[in-house]
């Protein structure tokens, strides 16, 4: 267990969190996947995913934007790991990924909206 040599002891066991603390890395990726959140754009998107799975040419009119746009989007959100793909012929679905991180993500971005997922009605 390391020691840490803080200034002061306030009596609140902060060494006892300090080992549970994740690495520096792990807030690093996290950070990531925040930066990812922080574009509007790319929220809606992730929005629409977590409640159906879609083509970039449907998305692309859902949001008023060119496909190509939504293609870079969905490629930074892919390389998140929140969403994922499917090819069925030429055509390329997008979904919520299928991890705990996405699945919370789905939750917490319903709850901030305060709305009920739709397709859980």
């Amino acid at each position: 267990m390391p020691h840490y040599n803080l200034p002061h002891n306030h009596g609140q066991n902060i060494e006892k969190v300090l080992n549970k603390m994740p690495s520096a890395e792990g807030f690093k990726d996290i950070s990531f996947l925040f930066q990812q959140l922080g574009d509007p754009t790319r929220l809606r998107i992730l929005w629409l995913l977590c409640h159906c799975e879609e083509c970039v040419c449907n998305l692309a009119a859902a949001v008023d934007m060119s496909a190509p746009a939504v293609s870079h989007h969905l490629r930074i959100l892919k390389k998140s790991g929140i969403i994922s793909s499917r090819r069925d012929g030429k055509e390329v679905y997008y979904s919520l990924s299928d991890t705990p991180q996405a699945k919370l993500l789905h939750h917490a971005i319903d709850a901030l909206f305060e709305v009920s997922c739709p397709t859980e009605q």
